[in-house]
């Protein structure tokens, strides 16, 4: 890991950008704690730059809540290069959306196992440079989507102990068996009107998951519309498990 720029937010948060040989990522700390953070990371669909407002605005939530955040660019995301699988699963996808049509289960198939496959291994060798700085220890959160690479994250990382996951992207099929190896505790967002998700295949999915502790938060509203409150409910929730 290689820190490329540092810079001091508002509210005392220490906002460092790092590479991991080739993936990029943005790291946030609390400028002064008395003790190691809980680290959490948090998750999203690709393009760091484009959603950074969104990004930045989560960590410092999480920082303020005494957590270190971090995130990392996904596989074809940003500026990484793209790989032509999933740009022409993309492209089928949009067109079924487009045409109000249901999405055929082998596009989804192939636009997501790949970039679970790939994105999973660098997340959890981000992990492992993530913890071994210092201010920073477990247990581990995971916060946001694709809700496909966070379940596979909670499936074979033993060192994420709790995750709140967006329902707002779409699951191949299979990971839904998968879903029933899921043992740590869980918080779902769901957005009721999502015009992007399969809402029930969002609600198979939570019923599949195998934790004994999950909760599902469902809000009226389109994909971008998750209140505000759900970011104290979250801290609330990684801070009884990570603490």
């Amino acid at each position: 890991m290689r820190f490329t720029s540092e810079q001091r937010l508002d509210g005392g948060v220490l906002e460092r950008e790092f590479s991991l040989g080739e993936i990029p990522g943005v790291l946030w700390t609390p400028e002064s704690a008395s003790a190691p953070a809980p680290l959490i990371l948090v998750g999203h669909p690709g393009g760091l730059r484009r959603m950074y407002p969104r990004l930045v605005a989560r960590a410092r939530h999480a920082v303020a809540a005494g957590f270190a955040a971090a995130t990392i660019e996904l596989p074809g995301g940003g500026d990484r290069p793209r790989f032509a699988v999933a740009e022409e699963a993309r492209a089928d996808l949009r067109r079924a959306l487009e045409a109000g049509e249901p999405v055929p289960d082998e596009v989804v198939d192939r636009l997501v196992r790949p970039l679970v496959d790939k994105a999973v291994p660098e997340w959890r060798a981000a992990l492992d440079a993530l913890l071994a700085l210092p201010g920073i220890r477990g247990p581990v959160g995971y916060s946001g989507g694709v809700i496909a690479i966070g379940l596979r994250l909670a499936v074979v990382e033993p060192r994420i102990a709790a995750a709140l996951l967006f329902a707002g992207s779409f699951v191949p099929r299979a990971m839904v068996e998968e879903a029933r190896q899921v043992t740590i505790p869980l918080l779902v967002l769901l957005q009721w009107d999502d015009e992007g998700n399969d809402r029930q295949l969002a609600l198979d999915l939570f019923d599949a998951f195998g934790s004994t502790e999950k909760t599902l938060h469902a809000n009226m509203g389109g994909h971008t519309g998750v209140p505000p409150f759900e970011g104290d409910d979250g801290n609330r929730f990684f801070a009884r498990h990570l603490r």
